[in-house]
């Protein structure tokens, strides 16, 4: 059976924490279906990798407004439907359809498919990735708040119309159920083991991994700052590395013992002369792919609990949210490296232990399943 996936970005061309866990997905989702890509792209007329391609633009703020008011719709569910990506859709033959984020969705129910039924059901399912209203509510100022009843709208509509709905996190999982969600799974994935660095030679290093032009992870970095002389303190040869495209809006006073890397050529490399991975995300859910991948690495988190969400159960790690508790895993640390390793290796068996019994594709197959 074919499962075609909506996606936002373009997985040739682009390189992001939401697209890495839709990669996984559609990885797991092939060992039982012959998966197809439908996405919105920069680099339209490529056939690489035999996805359909559809050109990705950013409507006027006008047309995009007078859409928004028209429909009904919020503004970001408006923002990706075009005419362009329905006609993909038509043209698509296939059993199901898989939305990566629900406004993705949009199309879909703007196609000549949006009627079609497999054994009664929809042929629409959802993955959620995380909910916009998170994100336009902490960064976009009053429209985010206004905005932000509106998303929720939309995409309690949206899981209305798919015979399944997936999530990140098992409390938003719960949130669709007790909105009468019939089938509102939590995946709980996991990434493929990778080879464990080596913490038993690292440096006194935090790193701390994000794009910083998507605003959560660019508040997470400024309230880092805030923390490091706090964390630093005492400790000889302290330091805070930073990886990931900076916001070229933002001009950050520079702070002793913090180094902004940009990209690193050799990432693995380079986090073997880390200690531990930083998160102190305050909302958002796409941190956690990075999270994911320190613990395939066996490479220890200290994180809030924006940052952990639902992963706290499945890798056996808390969040911190009380700032000085926050500092004082930090240091802990970086002045113990045994701590460090022991550490590691703990994460590194419990998520290679997952891999290899399947978890992870189980909650897939389970999520798709007629």
């Amino acid at each position: 059976m074919k499962a075609t996936f909506l996606l936002p970005k373009d997985p040739s061309v682009e390189s992001t924490g939401d697209l890495t866990m839709a990669t996984l997905v559609m990885t797991l989702a092939a060992e039982k279906w012959d998966v197809q890509v439908v996405c919105l792209s920069s680099d339209p007329g490529s056939s690489r990798d035999g996805y359909t391609r559809v050109p990705k633009t950013m409507p006027p703020a006008p047309a995009l407004l007078r859409d928004s008011l028209r429909s009904g719709r919020s503004l970001v569910h408006s923002r990706f439907v075009s005419r362009e990506l329905i006609d993909a859709i038509d043209a698509t033959e296939t059993d199901i359809f898989v939305a990566d984020h629900s406004y993705m969705a949009e199309a879909f129910l703007q196609s000549s498919h949006a009627h079609d039924r497999r054994d009664g059901e929809s042929v629409l399912a959802v993955s959620t990735v995380v909910s916009e209203s998170l994100v336009w509510r902490a960064t976009r100022g009053i429209l985010g708040k206004l905005d932000g009843r509106r998303i929720v709208r939309d995409e309690l509509r949206v899981a209305r119309h798919a015979y399944s709905v997936g999530t990140y996190d098992a409390e938003e999982a719960e949130f669709y159920s007790h909105h009468g969600i019939p089938r509102a799974h939590w995946l709980d994935l996991t990434l493929p083991p990778k080879k464990q660095v080596d913490l038993g030679n690292s440096r006194s290093r935090l790193v701390f991994l994000g794009d910083r032009k998507w605003p959560p992870n660019q508040q997470a970095y400024e309230r880092l700052l805030r923390l490091w002389p706090d964390i630093a303190r005492g400790i000889p040869g302290a330091e805070l590395r930073i990886v990931g495209s900076p916001d070229p809006t933002r001009t950050v006073a520079p702070v002793d013992g913090v180094e902004d890397l940009g990209f690193v050529d050799d990432l693995d490399e380079f986090l073997s002369s880390c200690r531990a991975m930083i998160a102190p995300i305050v909302t958002g859910g796409g941190v956690r792919v990075k999270i994911l991948d320190a613990a395939s690495r066996g490479m220890p988190i200290v994180g809030t609990t924006a940052a952990i969400g639902s992963l706290g159960s499945v890798l056996g790690i808390d969040g911190i949210d009380d700032p000085a508790a926050f500092v004082a895993e930090c240091r802990r640390y970086l002045l113990d490296r045994d701590a460090a390793v022991a550490e590691g290796e703990r994460l590194h068996g419990r998520n290679a232990e997952r891999w290899n019994t399947g978890a992870p594709h189980r909650t897939v197959h389970e999520w798709l399943a007629p």
